[in-house]
């Protein structure tokens, strides 16, 4: 190892054993209990079984699935797919492929194998994995790489780190003109601009369920402190229609404290409620999703989707493109920074406060269901990946 390489390696192998106590604890906790064990003490974690695939990483849900039309070019291939989340880890092994949890750090010198390509997806970047795989001989490519306006000033903050980060990447295929001057600010070299690969995605609903009467709104992928915004501004809406509330929180783990939450607002203001999960109908006022794999289904008998994720500055926003897709009329935040990429694509969308919901909500009539304009051919992208 090179001098830095055995100081970051040795940094990461003391705070592995700092945060050792918070590890165990966070185990124990539905959301982390299969990523943690697998993460950071490689239980049922084992290496890829052989060498020279096309390695694709990727941190959870949304990137996993916009594997998939990559993956269908892409049939010879022998595919090893690692995640960061149990959700990435859920949609990852839907592929025929081999799929993994990316290891602490500490543990990538031993763990990894040498594959013919390792596709990072987004903007995961970890200097241990980078170079590790470029030191067993393992290409390194960025794809869909993107670094938001928001993250820009902390990133050029430690651009010694990122250069020397970087330096294993061999090219990055940007989002957009904005990402690329980005990359080029923190010394990436061979940047080609696509635009954004879930353009390429395949929409589909894998139920059909019958529209109930009324109007039918949802607030989908929403996250803590999203969904009593929506619960108020839909509280003061039904006093003037006829409408129902679908609520599909973001994380399963969060379906019980969502539905207490809705359960007050139901008793409050003599509101039907419903889980899903129990008959799988829509006929309350308000009804808690707690199934997982089932937005786009409810989409599709949706007229309105209040889109979670950007009513908070901290998560960036969720993917818009599926309830455009199913002819949704969109509400969103204003905190839509690691999807702005997307939303450049996705027309007539309202982007509103947490407290402007309801008048957005009192708006949404009189316009035109929300439209994507643009698709991204990734056969002769992929087969310049290859040919690298």
């Amino acid at each position: 190892m090179k001098p830095f390489t055995l100081f970051y390696y040795i940094l990461s192998v003391v705070l592995y054993f700092i945060a050792l106590p918070l590890l165990i604890f966070l185990s124990f906790k539905q959301k982390y209990r299969q990523s943690i064990p697998s993460r950071f003490f490689l239980f049922n974690n084992k290496r890829f079984e052989k060498e020279n695939g096309v390695w694709f990483h990727v941190c959870s849900l949304g990137e996993a699935r916009a594997l998939k039309p990559i993956l269908n070019l892409l049939e010879d291939s022998e595919i090893k797919i690692t995640t960061i989340t149990q959700t990435g880890q859920v949609e990852a092994k839907k592929y025929d492929a081999e799929v993994r949890y990316l290891p602490y750090e500490m543990f990538l010198p031993f763990w990894i194998k040498k594959q013919k390509l390792l596709i990072v997806l987004e903007a995961e970047f970890w200097f241990m994995l980078f170079t590790i795989a470029a030191s067993k001989g393992t290409k390194v490519v960025l794809l869909n790489a993107r670094i938001s306006e928001k993250s820009a000033k902390k990133y050029l903050q430690f651009a010694w780190f990122y250069k020397r980060m970087l330096q294993h990447v061999e090219m990055v295929y940007a989002q957009s003109e904005a990402d690329k001057n980005r990359f080029l600010a923190l010394g990436a070299k061979h940047i080609e601009v696509i635009g954004n690969i879930k353009l390429a995605g395949e929409i589909i609903k894998t139920k059909e369920y019958k529209k109930p009467n009324g109007e039918v709104i949802v607030a989908g992928s929403t996250h803590e402190g999203e969904e009593e915004a929506v619960l108020k501004a839909f509280v003061e809406y039904k006093k003037q229609s006829d409408a129902k509330l679908i609520v599909v929180p973001r994380h399963p783990e969060r379906f019980k404290s969502v539905y207490e939450l809705m359960q007050k607002y139901a008793e409050t203001n003599s509101l039907t409620l419903s889980r899903f999960s129990s008959n799988r109908e829509f006929s309350t006022d308000m009804i808690l999703v707690d199934a997982m794999g089932e937005l786009n289904n409810i989409y599709a008998i949706s007229d309105c989707a209040i889109l979670g994720g950007a009513f908070r500055d901290d998560v960036g926003g969720h993917n818009p493109l599926e309830p455009a897709y199913f002819g949704c009329k969109i509400i969103t935040g204003k905190h839509f920074f690691h999807q702005k990429e997307l939303f450049k694509y996705v027309h007539h969308v309202q982007f509103v406060e947490s407290d402007e919901i309801h008048k957005a909500l009192m708006a949404y009539k009189d316009l035109p269901p929300s439209m994507v304009e643009e698709k991204i051919d990734l056969e002769p992208i992929v087969k310049k990946i290859l040919e690298k």
